[in-house]
């Protein structure tokens, strides 16, 4: 493909760039990214990643923009509260750049639709805040073998990493269980600073460029945690679990399991 004169000054900054050049342009306006929300994180991901160019994304949300959202969810605002936030996410991106198709799906995620979902992109990104919808994600971007960065967020704290099926560890790997049922809080339940995801959600998406350009060291074995009230990160290695029940050298689990909640909730 050739540039246009707009992309060209639309990508400039990527385009100097000698581990992006056009090359690795075209490689992001070629890709295809699945995002699980288009809520805390989802935004910011879909945001930094329609303005880097990348040709398609996907979003999941079944729900609708409420006042309380916009305190962080930035692909919103408040003219929109009462409508479907995979629409007004699709306004959003699209708008930013004319270049990304936007598919948005309005609907539940369960064990019966994620496979057929994120079969035909190249890489998902995590932005659920419950526990059942990470393992559900976890088991399925492992079992197809799609690369999944996956991120959390809670009161001032944020965390991310990054699963290449084959390569390294996978979620079970770090949590091989569920914790019990209201353990641990979510952000409703204890609140969540606005820029958090902010923050979390560019690193998502900085993981993601870095694999479709193939370039850097993406978070494989790390787990990379964020605390704003001391403004640290900190890794922590994960090293893959040859016991584990998913991506080990014996697996138990061989297709997705009946979770506890079938549905996807975004921070």
């Amino acid at each position: 493909m050739e540039f246009t004169d707009d992309q060209l000054q639309r990508y400039s900054r990527h385009i100097i760039l000698p581990e992006v050049g056009g090359k690795g342009q075209k490689k992001l306006l070629n890709a295809k990214v699945f995002i699980i929300g288009a809520g805390g994180l989802g935004c910011p991901v879909g945001y930094y990643l329609a303005a880097a160019g990348v040709g398609t994304l996907g979003i999941v949300d079944n729900d609708r923009i409420e006042i309380s959202n916009l305190q962080r969810q930035i692909a919103h605002n408040t003219n929109r509260i009462g409508m479907l936030k995979v629409e007004s996410a699709k306004d959003t991106f699209e708008t930013l750049n004319p270049d990304v198709k936007v598919v948005g799906i309005a609907e539940r995620l369960s064990k019966d639709t994620i496979m057929d979902l994120i079969k035909d992109y190249d890489v998902v990104v995590d932005g659920s805040d419950n526990f059942p919808t990470r393992y559900m994600v976890n088991d399925a971007c492992v079992l197809m073998k799609k690369p999944l960065v996956s991120g959390a967020i809670l009161k001032f704290e944020g965390q991310v990493t990054t699963v290449v099926p084959g390569e390294g560890h996978c979620y079970r790997c770090l949590f091989e269980e569920m914790p019990p049922a209201g353990l641990v809080p979510s952000c409703q339940e204890a609140g969540v600073i606005g820029a958090i995801p902010g923050v979390v959600g560019s690193l998502q998406a900085i993981e993601v460029i870095k694999l479709i350009l193939g370039k850097g060291e993406p978070l494989i074995n790390t787990l990379l945690i964020y605390d704003a009230l001391k403004t640290t990160f900190r890794r922590v290695k994960i090293p893959k679990n040859k016991e584990c029940p998913v991506c080990g050298e014996n697996p138990t689990i061989t297709e997705l399991q009946s979770y506890e909640a079938d549905y996807c909730t975004m921070p």
